[in-house]
């Protein structure tokens, strides 16, 4: 018996399909996929409407002296604003960053917006170059940074919305999914893991050779064989198949698959045994017909680490000159409440296992270290293991408690990345006795800088189990990117105003 069916009844609407015969399959279109849609190209022409707009007001003063652009050639400021958004709009489209297969979860989707708005923004340039246009630096300095914002945050907004939906059980994509049981048992403990991503497991297909005496994978019925794909699909009403390792499924078969589904609506997604590995560390290349997904080594010098250790220095800077009356208030409130001093340092492991004093508003009373013993008897514990945190530790003080729920107290930790010592996105940094449980997997989050907040933490803080962590912690290590950087930071600020899943 299949699993419980979404509480949604209008997830496909059929679109129909010309062709007849056995094995035919009816082309289907999610309704919420056309909604969302919608939605989308709505709210990127409002957007971008309003940021140029916006660019006009801001410097009315100035338009209003020079109205045109200077050039060979007649074009007010206004037609110019019409020209840049239309292309925006089209940019936005070209990098296909409303593809159903990005939205929901991951950051491929801001991604492509913010590559197509400073491709936008490039071209411009370019042409301006080269017919000899003079276009006001302010008009470019004001619209782009105000588009690009407001579209990520638009984005933001429907993304929240489409995931409410979904883990209410609708929105969602219906998977059925292809290959032997392992590899399909992976698939689906991934697929299902997170609901926000929306996947839905209408069954599975085995191979022919791997059925036997197998009717469930999972607790999701089997419901056929390779050669039963399509009319479970129909069957099924499955929008997206996922094909895992077999050696029964040969590249002839997903071909032949592929062509079957073809012109449906139906996705066909190829799931590797690869994991942990995205982005620019993967290239695919086609030699004589056959695809390489060619798979670079992970690096931890060159340019690209100068321009984060630049970036991380200069917004360190920027945020501590901005929040310095803050920092003046935090160290006032823990010297009265609970004396001083106001900064607490303790030695962690960083880059390359070099130990350095890591700085902490003091949210412990004074004599914390004496009474470690005293807690792990309260909770059971017998000894300190890797990332382990009382979660009502008894030597926190009021106000420290408040902090820690905050995250304030993490804050001195801005002077250690002014130091070079730490990042402000990384693994965070761990004492010597934690380092030395590491296993060789663990021991990856030393190749680069420790950071003030990390992929875990915006992922579920001290809510996630250690092993995810690591996972996590290795993943951005290997992975990382510097929009993935910007988009962390700015999950760590929501999760520091609610306050989510600290202790």
């Amino acid at each position: 018996m299949l699993a419980s069916t979404p509480d949604v009844a209008d997830d496909t609407v059929s679109t129909g399909d010309d062709r007849d015969g056995p094995g035919a399959i009816t082309t289907t279109t999610p309704s919420w996929e056309r909604r969302y849609t919608k939605a989308l190209l709505i709210a990127d022409a409002v957007v971008i409407a309003v940021a140029l707009v916006g660019a006009h007001v801001l410097r009315a003063d100035r338009l209003a002296a020079t109205p045109n652009v200077q050039a060979n050639f007649y074009l007010p400021y206004v037609n110019l604003s019409v020209i840049i958004g239309v292309v925006w709009f089209i940019g936005l489209s070209i990098t296909r960053s409303r593809d159903r297969r990005v939205l929901g979860v991951g950051m491929e989707e801001f991604q492509r917006v913010f590559h197509a708005s400073w491709q936008v923004f490039a071209v411009v340039a370019i042409v301006a170059y080269l017919t000899k246009t003079e276009i006001a630096r302010s008009y470019i300095a004001v619209t782009f940074p105000i588009g690009l914002l407001a579209l990520l945050t638009s984005r933001y907004v429907l993304r929240t919305q489409l995931q409410r939906l979904r883990r209410k059980g609708r929105a969602l994509r219906r998977v059925l999914v292809v290959g032997n049981p392992a590899p399909a048992h992976s698939v689906i403990t991934d697929l299902t893991a997170d609901p926000r991503a929306g996947f839905y497991i209408v069954g599975v297909c085995l191979p022919r050779t791997a059925t036997g005496d197998v009717t469930h994978v999972d607790g999701y019925d089997v419901l056929g064989s390779l050669d039963d794909v399509v009319d479970v699909v129909n069957a099924t009403n499955a929008d997206t198949v996922a094909i895992t390792g077999s050696d029964a499924v040969t590249a002839q078969t997903v071909r032949e698959l592929s062509w079957r589904l073809e012109g449906t609506g139906t996705h066909l997604v190829l799931v590797p045994a690869l994991t942990d590995v995205s982005g620019p560390r993967v290239i695919t290349s086609p030699v004589n017909g056959t695809t390489l997904v060619q798979i670079d080594s992970a690096r931890f010098t060159g340019p690209r680490h100068v321009a984060k250790a630049a970036f991380d220095w200069l917004t360190a800077l920027l945020i501590t000159i901005l929040i310095s009356p803050v920092l003046l208030v935090i160290s006032a409130l823990v010297a009265l409440t609970s004396g001083l001093p106001v900064l607490y340092k303790q030695e962690r492991i960083g880059l390359d296992g070099k130990p350095f004093k890591m700085l902490k508003f003091r949210s412990m009373v004074p004599d914390a270290h004496l009474r470690l013993a005293e807690v792990l008897e309260a909770e059971g514990v017998e000894e300190v293991g890797m990332f382990y945190k009382p979660k009502n530790d008894p030597r926190v003080t009021p106000v420290g408690r408040v902090l820690r729920r905050y995250s304030l107290d993490e804050l001195p930790q801005l002077f250690n990345v002014l130091r070079g010592e730490m990042s402000l996105v990384g693994p965070r940094p761990q004492i010597d006795k934690e380092v030395e449980q590491y296993d060789h997997v663990a021991s990856r989050r030393l190749l680069v800088k420790p950071g003030l907040t990390g992929l875990w933490q915006v992922s579920g803080r001290s809510e996630l189990e250690p092993e995810v962590g690591i996972r996590l912690d290795v993943y951005y290590v290997e992975n990382w990117t510097v929009f993935g950087d910007l988009l962390i930071l700015a999950k760590t600020a929501k999760a520091m105003i609610v306050g989510e899943g600290a202790y």
